[in-house]
């Protein structure tokens, strides 16, 4: 018994309350990087006859499913492989720019978009084979990328393997939701990526505390309730516009 209760206590340092507010913001994240997943994962598919689009995407997800268990196994490794960091920082502060460039674009542009291009064709493989292997290529980073945003939240192995599995149940249940709730409340969308955008800067700046810890925000991040502060600020940042809409009536609802 003690020791069911000792494992278990691993998931709320240092506190219930914390736990369960970074459990709340890996929800979210999660699922809001599994429909972005899902989103990219469409793009790339769009280019191919409709038959070899649907068998693409399966493949996909099945194969999804498995890198998303790989990393919840090596969650534990990639924690401590410093250099990851920067790179999975990159990676979401990359999201958040293209958002907002292809959104800059779009807006002045007249609401036009890019015309479809051409599948690209790998050496020695037929555009089907192509298009499955960037897909493959796409969901491997996503993977890697639910370790990256669940350790910007927090550094507890037990809450950060939490995070991966609510991403690998996420692309089936929950994100259907988000994408009904982001199609009723459009400015979710700009508010998300706000978000990731800063799950990035902490992950690079996580990284850069590493080698210059003597700084302001180096000490801060090391504080003890910093997990909790975060999670705090990002849930607020998400939800506060949501109250804001239904309440006051800005940012304006879709009709």
């Amino acid at each position: 018994m003690n020791s069911v209760t000792g494992f278990l206590s691993h998931f709320i340092e240092p506190s219930p309350q914390a736990a369960l507010l970074v459990i709340l913001n890996l929800i979210v994240i999660e699922s809001l990087l599994s429909i972005d997943n899902a989103s990219v994962l469409a793009t790339l598919a769009m280019a191919l006859p409709e038959k070899q689009r649907v068998l693409a995407l399966r493949i996909g997800i099945v194969l999804a499913y498995i890198f998303r268990g790989l990393m919840l196994l090596f969650a534990n490794l990639i924690m401590q492989i410093n250099w990851l960091k920067l790179l999975g920082g990159t990676y979401l502060l990359y999201l958040c720019f293209d958002f907002f460039y292809t959104k800059f674009l779009v807006q002045n542009t007249g609401g036009q978009t890019y015309n479809a291009k051409e599948p690209r064709k790998l050496p020695g493989l037929n555009t089907f084979w192509s298009t499955v292997i960037m897909v493959e290529i796409m969901d491997l980073i996503f993977s890697i990328d639910n370790v990256f945003a669940a350790v910007a939240f927090t550094r507890n192995i037990y809450l950060v393997c939490t995070g991966v599995f609510i991403g690998i149940i996420t692309m089936r249940i929950v994100a259907g939701y988000f994408v009904k709730l982001m199609g009723r409340l459009p400015f979710l969308n700009t508010v998300a990526f706000i978000v990731i955008g800063i799950l990035g800067l902490r992950l690079c700046f996580d990284f850069c505390c590493t080698y210059f810890p003597d700084n302001v925000i180096c000490h801060m991040l090391a504080h003890k309730g910093v997990d909790m502060y975060f999670s705090l600020l990002t849930a607020t940042i998400f939800f506060l516009p949501i109250v804001s809409s239904f309440a006051l009536g800005w940012p304006k609802k879709s009709q």
